[in-house]
């Protein structure tokens, strides 16, 4: 064996282990959701809140003070730069620069949609059923002192159990008013559920692409129950769980799999796979950040069930 075909093979397989490797930088993007609420409540960094901001902009007495906007603007913000690190991890990944040059698997056997990254980036930020009305929903309640008073509070960190609570209570209240969107009767669901599921192959930026009255009845009425069930959060868990909430459901409208998915699916967590059986089929998995409530009620399709006439081997 020459020294030049050792070099070949040597090269080879680093390359064979970075592209291995790096699709898992998506990754990422779990911890990175979190970044806002982390870097204010790290008492030894120089971001922490009490240092960055004047105290009665954050102190809080619920028997004499109205609400500040502090919290709330700290909130639709760290939601924003979960984002920011969502879109771009994703335009790497879309476009192979994560997985050797490689298209990542579609999750649908027809392949993933074509678009223009710029026009779906666009279209996701701009539906009024989406963010702005998700923000209009988040102004009113935090300002007119509609949540429970811990809600307001900045003392200790993120509560990483309420965050768990919360996602859980969402996803189950999410889940009972999905399947009343699909059952009340023919004309509700055509007026609230169905312009979402004109998108039988969906890409990640159709997550809030939708109606106004599904965002109300299947987000914004599961938020205000959520916060009510779960009633000792501060605003770092209110931050942290709005946060995961809003970018792991639009993960999960993702056209592609990722790394993580059959992780996820061993647990119960939702995955696009999941969830792109739902847009498919219609009438299964209409759990969102996890499966469990379908599981439970009988309503769970692995996609792979479907495989490969719907969707692709591995999904």
């Amino acid at each position: 064996m020459t020294a030049c075909t050792v070099r070949e093979q040597t090269s080879s397989k680093h390359s064979g282990f970075l592209d291995s490797i790096l699709p898992w930088t998506t990754a990422l993007v779990w911890p990175l959701m979190s970044t806002l609420p982390f870097l204010l409540t790290i008492q030894d960094l120089p971001t922490h809140y009490s240092k960055l901001f004047p105290s009665h902009w954050y102190t809080y007495d619920p028997n004499v003070d109205r609400p500040k906007p502090l919290g709330l603007t700290l909130g639709i913000l760290a939601v924003f730069i979960g984002h920011v690190f969502l879109i771009p991890l994703f335009y790497l990944y879309r476009n192979g620069y994560l997985t050797g040059g490689k298209m990542p698997t579609s999750i649908q056997a027809s392949g993933a949609r074509n678009y223009h990254f710029s026009e779906g980036l666009q279209t996701h930020l701009s539906q009024p059923e989406g963010f702005v009305l998700l923000s209009l929903y988040l102004s009113l309640t935090w300002m007119l002192n509609l949540m429970p008073a811990s809600y307001y509070s900045f003392d200790g960190s993120v509560q990483w159990s309420r965050v768990f609570l919360c996602l859980a209570t969402q996803d189950g209240l999410q889940y009972a008013m999905h399947r009343l969107e699909h059952s009340i009767s023919p004309e509700f669901y055509k007026k609230s559920h169905k312009p979402h599921h004109k998108f039988t192959n969906p890409r990640l930026f159709d997550a809030f692409n939708g109606s106004i009255a599904d965002t109300v009845l299947m987000i914004l009425v599961p938020l205000f129950a959520t916060a009510n069930i779960v009633r000792d959060c501060n605003v770092w868990t209110y931050m942290a769980f709005g946060s995961m909430y809003a970018n792991w459901l639009v993960l999960i409208h993702s056209e592609y799999m990722f790394p993580w998915d059959g992780i996820f699916r061993k647990f119960g967590l939702g995955t696009p796979g999941d969830h792109h059986v739902h847009h498919k089929v219609f009438k299964y998995n209409y759990g969102h950040l996890f499966m469990w409530f379908d599981q439970m009620s009988g309503t769970y399709r692995d996609p792979q069930n479907y495989a490969p006439k719907l969707f692709n081997h591995g999904v």
